[in-house]
């Protein structure tokens, strides 16, 4: 079968990058032919089957999230004229409707809500099938707060779909009620992203740090050039070793306010306070990078005004409005007395403990994983799905996700597979209680002993490895398109969980 996917994006990083790449691999392993649109430049691992097309925008390249590409101008989409949107539809229907007239798609899959779907639409609608994959940016980021602008666009490319993926319940009733189409429910069906279950698996503490040295090596000869990675990941990761008894605990993930580190470093000190060998490894980039290395910086002078002035400021260094970071400044409120003395003795030390990878590629995280004893996804916003949590439960580290939205499924469903005891240390509440949570729930599983913990661990990768994989996704994803609804998951029980979005 020949498959059309229109992503617009890069094939590396983060999301729906991976999603795409991930999934082409998956349909020519089934033996389908794969035409991908997709605005990656540099060499990707694809096998033979996929061929990758580059339709040509121009220097500007529309997103969700404000961030920096390569070789682009990347504007968020509110932030550009309809001209420019125009130009950049036009031109992606311009290169769809070339491939399709040379390939003769049999089906075709539209990522995100806004503009892949429409530019499908307007390009082979009514002559191939397709489906459309909703990723949680462009529907929370984008269409939710300027619905009066871009809901057109995404019922415009909804209308003609055969089928609509999502991955969780949160995100269903989040496009159900930003679409407000009443038919939109019936053709809705689960279609989460898949887990590599032969690359994200456990090692031993040696396979482990070898996995980590060899990925030191891998970023030391420049293996990742053009990509962006950072000069200083190879170092930091060479301070990691678990054969020498560090606890490396991991965050993997945009560095955006939104994800919620703030959190996961202020409960830092409080780890590092009980258990000293505790390392925190950040992986990531983005535009709040700059803010959380600050507050790394005044940890390590044990200055908490410094810390509660960064609170105060929000969002101010992402060029939003300031809107104080209410979890992180209710909890550095909170500390009084003794609690208060324990945490600034202990934040020196702490802050010596966090390393900054800057930016990996997907590919690299097997490497890094199953070295994590914990993967913290401290999210703030709702995700439309646990990725890394999935990802992270498959190598055996525990997945410490905040409650609610994707994560929230995720986490329910790998906590089935582990002792009622260890349940709750998988989720923290977002809320003013968050950074003493995220603590309280690390301590709980690095302090478990050792035999206990194993046997969880173990329990989380099998069950990991046994409910995610990219065949069945890449299966859903055709029968999609095709309208077969009737075999696919609908969109469960919700888990979606109330409190502030902002952090």
């Amino acid at each position: 079968m020949r498959v059309l996917v229109f992503h617009g994006y890069l094939l590396r990083g983060t999301g729906s990058n991976i999603y795409n790449a991930s999934l082409a691999r998956a349909l020519a392993a089934l033996g389908h032919e794969v035409h991908l649109l997709c605005q990656e430049r540099h060499a990707v691992d694809l096998p033979e089957g996929v061929t990758v097309y580059n339709p040509d925008i121009g220097r500007t390249l529309p997103v969700y999230v404000a961030d920096e590409y390569e070789g682009f101008d990347a504007v968020p989409l509110p932030e550009l004229d309809d001209a420019a949107i125009e130009h950049y539809v036009q031109a992606n229907v311009d290169a769809v409707r070339e491939v399709a007239g040379r390939v003769q798609p049999d089906v075709a899959l539209a990522n995100h809500l806004v503009l892949g779907p429409a530019i499908l639409a307007r390009a082979i609608g009514g002559r191939v099938p397709y489906a459309v994959k909703v990723h949680g940016s462009a529907l929370e980021y984008t269409v939710r707060p300027h619905r009066e602008r871009f809901l057109p666009w995404a019922l415009e490319g909804l209308e003609q779909a055969g089928g609509v993926l999502v991955g969780s319940r949160h995100t269903a009733e989040s496009l159900w009620e930003v679409t407000g189409d009443p038919q939109l429910p019936q053709r809705t069906r689960l279609g989460p992203p898949g887990v590599d279950v032969e690359e994200f698996r456990p090692r031993s503490p040696d396979e482990a740090a070898e996995g980590l040295k060899l990925l030191a090596d891998r970023l030391e000869q420049g293996e990742a050039a053009g990509w962006g990675g950072d000069p200083a990941a190879a170092l930091a990761l060479r301070e990691l070793d678990p054969t020498r008894g560090d606890r490396i605990v991991s965050y993997v993930g945009k560095l955006i306010v939104s994800k919620g580190v703030d959190l996961l470093l202020a409960a830092w000190p409080l780890v590092v306070g009980r258990v000293p060998d505790a390392r925190l490894c950040v992986v990531g980039f983005g535009t709040y990078r700059e803010t959380l290395a600050e507050i790394v910086a005044a940890l390590g002078r044990a200055d908490l005004d410094a810390v509660r002035e960064i609170a105060r400021r929000g969002r101010e260094s992402e060029g939003g409005p300031v809107g104080e970071l209410t979890y992180l400044a209710s909890f550095l409120d909170g500390l009084e007395g003794a609690r208060r003395e324990a945490y600034l003795a202990a934040a020196p030390r702490a802050a010596e403990r966090v390393v900054f990878t800057g930016r990996l590629e997907h590919g690299d995280l097997p490497l890094l994983l199953p070295a994590c004893e914990s993967q913290v996804v401290p999210s703030t916003f709702p995700e439309a799905f646990g990725m890394v949590a999935a990802e992270a439960a498959c190598c055996g580290a525990l997945p410490l996700s905040a409650s609610h939205s994707g994560l929230a499924e995720v986490t329910a469903t790998l906590a089935e597979a582990v002792e009622p005891a260890i349940r709750p240390l998988l989720s923290f509440e977002r809320g003013p209680g968050a950074v003493e949570e995220i603590a309280a729930k690390l301590l709980g599983w690095l302090s478990l002993p050792a035999a206990e913990r194993e046997r969880a661990a173990a329990s989380l990768s099998a069950a990991g490895r046994r409910t995610y994989g990219w065949e069945a996704v890449a299966e859903g994803v055709i029968a999609a398109a095709q309208g077969r609804l009737e075999g696919l998951g609908k969109p469960g029980a919700s888990a979606r969980a109330s409190g502030e979005r902002s952090g």
